[in-house]
């Protein structure tokens, strides 16, 4: 399939581009996950009501219904305006709204995905462990059912904007003694339950958004289980399959920004004058051009079949490895005045310090590596 722009796609981008330029917030958002909160649903809902959220949603659901095409056109443009991170939406909007879509009943699909795009639920993930970090089919957090409802025990880690969440995609093992894939389950937890403690982290840049959350005999009703009991594996993979594919398009597109303000930002000091500088500078442009080019094409797969296929981990480890040595650049061209920097200052600095997590999440970059092999090209399993 051929990923190309027709002329209503170009006044799409243009009615983008003019309606960001009227609307975006001119306050900076907070960088705490609770000072943030307000902000992050404020905004939600102003998108909302002007027609901007879930541009490629279904319609019946408050999504607009347009092709996947139009939803790229929104980001490049969204990344070109700096419109603001959708920080705790992230998780509703990016996969686990867009899981709905695709393995929820027509009653979960009705309840939850409006409120989505409102900002009225905030979402947050239930996937690692302690113990079973990128590792899903090592999942110890179990629920026995009882009548109508599952009873949960065990806990999760690196959970972000659990402390604000109204919701959790929580996989859990529902089969005793099952192991590895088998007897998992997708559940919709509801994150206001007794029995549920969160416990937020600290981030080497001073955020607060992870959290280590707690479940003790936390009840689900087993109406909230997605795709079945025991099609956990399968669902999960589903919403991984959006995190690390279309999940993270905005971030990948903002590269395309950061490496032209790096160059502008080199010319200025005059550094580009340097062998070394204006080489970096042109093999990590390159290599942005690439990144958009590998993007377009899953999008054109994504329209296709409808959800990424494992081509999204290529895409998932290049681009996080990629924003990392931008980021080391940034640093090195800042020189000495990064000694000054305080926490919330320099918003290069913060993406410094949070980029040591990108090779982690949404699958560590030997998680990708391994399908990368597995499943396009065909080697041996790892273990």
């Amino acid at each position: 399939m051929r990923f190309q722009f027709s002329d209503e796609d170009q006044r799409f981008r243009e009615e983008c581009r003019d309606w960001l330029e009227d609307n975006i917030p001119r306050e900076k958002r907070p960088l705490n996950a609770v000072d943030a909160v307000d902000f992050d649903r404020a905004w939600q809902r102003r998108l909302f009501d002007a027609g901007w959220a879930g541009i490629n949603w279904p319609s019946e659901y408050g999504g607009r219904g347009l092709p996947i095409v139009r939803q790229v056109i929104w980001l490049e443009e969204y990344a070109r305006a700096h419109a603001p991170w959708i920080g705790s939406n992230f998780v509703g909007i990016n996969h686990g709204g867009p899981t709905l879509i695709l393995n929820a009943s027509e009653e979960q699909k009705a309840w939850h995905l409006p409120r989505i795009l409102k900002g009225e639920s905030i979402w947050c993930q239930g996937f690692s462990e302690p113990g079973a970090g990128s590792d899903l089919a090592g999942i110890k957090t179990k629920a026995r059912i009882e009548g109508d409802e599952l009873v949960v025990n065990g806990s999760k880690i690196w959970t972000s904007y659990a402390q604000v969440a109204d919701w959790q995609e929580l996989v859990l093992r529902t089969e005793e003694g099952s192991q590895r894939h088998k007897g998992l389950s997708w559940v919709i937890c509801d994150m206001r339950s007794p029995g549920i403690t969160v416990r937020p982290i600290q981030k080497i840049s001073g955020q607060t958004e992870f959290a280590q959350v707690f479940y003790d005999d936390v009840r689900i009703p087993l109406a909230n289980v997605v795709g079945g009991l025991g099609n956990g594996w399968k669902v999960a993979m589903s919403t991984l399959s959006f995190e690390r594919g279309t999940g993270f398009i905005g971030e990948q597109v903002k590269l395309s920004q950061d490496i032209e303000e790096l160059l502008d930002s080199a010319r200025a000091s005059g550094r580009l004058g340097e062998a070394d500088i204006a080489e970096q500078i042109a093999q990590l442009r390159a290599e942005v051009f690439a990144l958009r080019a590998m993007t377009y094409r899953n999008i054109s797969e994504v329209a296709r079949t409808g959800q990424p296929g494992p081509e999204a981990s290529v895409i998932r480890l290049f681009s996080s490895d990629l924003r990392q040595r931008i980021e080391r650049l940034a640093i090195a061209l800042a020189g000495e005045t990064v000694l000054d920097f305080r926490y919330g200052d320099d918003d290069f600095i913060t993406d410094y310090l949070l980029g040591f997590a990108v090779t982690i999440a949404g699958g560590s970059a030997q998680i990708q590596r391994d399908i990368i092999g597995e499943r396009l090209l065909g080697l041996p399993k790892s273990r």
